[in-house]
């Protein structure tokens, strides 16, 4: 047909920038979702009784630390689907032994040493680590698949 793109060009990688630009905007969507899940959770706990002077449950507290979670977790993907030889293996364990070491700040914060910091407030807390996960994960597939070996 005239004008129409040749069937072998359409089925060609995609350009290192539009590769880019998809990676950047599946990264950008994770850390909305993120934002709202965490809002969510946030709004949630207060609601539940947490403390609404509890800083890290404040969009200013928690939305940057999301977006840095989410930028911070696509490096690691990325190094680990570079230089492992099998890195859907070692990221099915990575991953969950990250979240759960990323409770240890959460938990120390059951220590009494930070105003309005109970126990409902930290769990929020902790599973704002876990909405983050979720979200960050779903897109790093999407956008960074792993190479099969």
């Amino acid at each position: 047909m005239p004008g129409s793109v040749p069937e072998a060009a359409s089925s060609a990688p995609p350009a290192p920038r539009s590769r880019r630009l998809t990676v950047v905007a599946g990264l950008l969507v994770a850390a909305v979702v993120a934002v709202l899940g965490d809002a969510v959770v946030a709004l949630s706990a207060r609601a539940a009784g947490a403390s609404g002077d509890f800083a890290p449950l404040h969009p200013s507290a928690y939305g940057p630390l999301t977006v840095f979670g989410v930028v911070l977790g696509a490096m690691g993907w990325a190094v680990v689907r570079r230089v492992a030889k099998n890195p859907a293996g070692l990221l099915r364990w990575l991953v969950p032994v990250l979240v759960v070491v990323s409770f240890g700040p959460d938990l120390s914060l059951l220590g009494g040493g930070t105003p309005s910091s109970g126990p409902l407030a930290v769990a929020a807390l902790m599973v704002m680590h876990v909405v983050v996960a979720v979200a960050a994960v779903a897109a790093y597939r999407r956008v960074l698949p792993l190479p099969v070996r």
